[in-house]
């Protein structure tokens, strides 16, 4: 259908609602399965931690662990800004081999009580948890860590010397800045899983290369070596506590929790360093249809949306906001095309700016309790500010016109309860999935979660300045529509606005990485690994605008529809610093 005709007329599209439940619910009962292979039980547990702290994880039981037969047990823990689904792969593959796994939210992430970095990371806490269960053999209990959760069990190790008997860390380090010096003697039995391009190489072992790990002078002092750590090689002895390994799989730093070589590699070293577990090679692996699974819920999850809002709009009350959609532009002339091209680029070109302004401006604070949201927040705000400054003195009285026209008021109060309507109906099928299924909906990094009570509280701080930040935003993908557009150019054109420029980035950054070693922004590694989720939220986000603007010819409710989900997405799946 061409942009002109009665884009919002003709039949409902609930059937999509109905579509998008049927593959939420479908991938979440084949991730509940690959969860519970073999005969293990998984459950989510809560547990009073230190000062009184309500700590999250779940627990994953294999058959053959009862308290007559008590079985290897492992604390498995995520990094920064993610959760405890994050290490699902480690944890389905360790259950498959008869651990017991406890994977644990770290304080201010997930479901635990904040701060984030308080109490040891959470670590100590979690220790204490697993080894009181009483199918679990406090003679084997194995520690795994991805990035700041190996500094999460490293506390624990550190507060609990004789509570475990080896551990993994997956891209993590000892020593600063979070975690005590390693030696040859201490922790014990430790294996090091950091990947060829990591991108955190500099913060975690002082290389610029993660490839050149091995010419580290701190983990040389880990390993007790006097030259070159080789990779793959045993140093110390097993038997002792001082056994050491490297591994270097050719991914990335978030690239190991999709990694079957990041994943064999520590359920072998569990294999060689504990007793008790049920023996499988390597190459045996099932994690990834639970990703496939979860990830067809997020398609699921959008198409819910979709049949949402046109099936809301056809309300009674909702009547009033339908209207055929109007192309901005006759024709893709200069005046489109350098419209189009700022809105590309202008997003990449101000993400580190924005990002780093907002790490040195706007420190974590009562009123800004995440610093991630606050960065986000900062850089959706100053993109929407550089482009209506742009489309107020770069393209004159006609860009202003159409500005006015796509954000003309169709009744303020009445789009924004379809955009909560619609909002709600997603996470209600999201809740509904956590009842039946106990997962959060998922691929790799980028993941909607229910947010906690206490996250709801701090998305009510960040949802206005998203939702102004989105209503530009929501304002500019619609630009990039032209009379006589077919659906596919006009959606191509709406994603390609969206996330060309930070793909655009991302092809550079990482290029450079797999051609050369090096991270050319590893002033700020963080940041670069937060933008490669946003290719994904954006393209989503633009099907989304296109959606609502071809049923209200209006930016509003899409602007407030996506700054309310891009809002409780970002608050529900980072950290909490106070």
């Amino acid at each position: 259908m061409a942009i002109g005709e009665n884009a919002g007329a003709g039949k409902p599209r609930w059937w999509l609602a109905v579509l998008g439940f049927a593959i939420l619910i479908a991938g979440a009962f084949l991730a509940q399965q690959i969860r519970t292979s073999d005969g293990t039980t998984m459950r989510d547990v809560r547990f009073t931690g230190t000062d009184g702290k309500e700590m999250s994880a779940l627990l994953y039981v294999p058959k053959n662990a009862t308290a007559e037969t008590p079985a290897p047990g492992i604390l498995a823990v995520h990094g920064y800004i993610n959760s405890r689904e994050t290490q699902d792969g480690f944890a389905i593959e360790f259950a498959r081999r008869g651990y017991v796994v406890l994977s644990l939210d770290q304080t201010g992430h997930g479901y635990s009580d904040g701060p984030a970095f308080s109490n040891g990371f959470g670590g100590a806490d979690g220790l204490r948890y697993l080894r009181s269960l009483p199918m679990v053999d406090t003679d084997q209990i194995g520690l795994e860590g991805h990035s700041m959760g190996g500094w999460t069990v490293l506390a624990a190790a550190a507060e609990m010397p004789d509570g475990y008997a080896s551990m993994v860390l997956e891209g993590s380090s000892t020593g600063a800045p979070f975690a005590e010096e390693g030696t040859p003697d201490w922790p014990r039995n430790a294996a090091l899983v950091f990947s060829k391009y990591d991108e955190f190489s500099s913060l975690m072992w002082g290389v610029d290369r993660a490839q050149d790990v091995g010419d580290s002078a701190k983990l040389q002092a880990l390993f007790g070596a006097e030259g070159m750590v080789a990779e793959a090689q045993i140093y110390g002895s097993i038997a002792d506590g001082t056994a050491r390994i490297l591994h270097q799989p050719a991914t990335t730093h978030p690239g190991d929790h999709i990694s079957p070589a990041a994943i064999g590699h520590a359920t072998d070293w569990f294999a060689a360093t504990l007793e008790g577990g049920t023996p499988r090679p390597a190459s045996d692996q099932i994690w990834y249809w639970k990703e496939i699974g979860t990830g067809a819920g997020l398609v699921g999850f959008l198409l819910i949306l979709l049949g949402a809002f046109d099936a809301l709009i056809r309300l009674r009350i909702f009547a009033p906001l339908r209207a055929q959609p109007s192309a901005a532009s006759d024709r893709r002339d200069r005046q489109w095309w350098r419209g189009f091209a700022l809105n590309i680029f202008v997003p990449a070109l101000l993400f580190f700016p924005a990002f780093i302004a907002a790490f040195l401006l706007l420190p974590a604070s009562t009123w800004l309790p995440q610093a991630i949201t606050s960065q986000v927040t900062l850089w959706a705000l100053i993109v929407a500010g550089a482009g209506l400054l742009l489309s107020r003195f770069g393209s004159g009285v006609a860009a202003a016109r159409t500005m006015r026209k796509s954000l003309a008021p169709p009744g303020w109060l009445r789009a924004l309860a379809l955009a909560a309507a619609t909002a709600a109906a997603g996470y209600g099928a999201l809740w509904i999935t956590d009842w039946l299924f106990q997962t959060d909906i998922r691929f790799w990094i980028v993941a909607v979660k229910l947010p906690s009570t206490h996250q709801l509280a701090i998305a009510g701080i960040y949802i206005v300045p998203l939702c102004l930040a989105f209503l530009w935003t929501a304002k500019s993908v619609c630009d990039a529509t032209v009379r006589g557009d077919t659906p596919l150019m006009r959606y191509g054109a709406a994603i390609v606005s969206l996330t060309g420029g930070l793909l655009i980035m991302l092809t550079v950054i990482y290029g450079m990485l797999f051609a050369t070693g090096a991270l050319i922004t590893s002033f700020d590694p963080l940041s670069t690994v937060v933008a490669l989720q946003f290719v994904p939220v954006l393209a989503a986000a633009a099907i989304i605008i296109t959606f609502t603007w071809s049923r209200t010819n209006s930016a509003i409710p899409a602007g407030l529809l996506t700054g309310i989900l891009v809002t409780l997405y970002v608050v529900a799946g980072t950290a909490t610093q106070v």
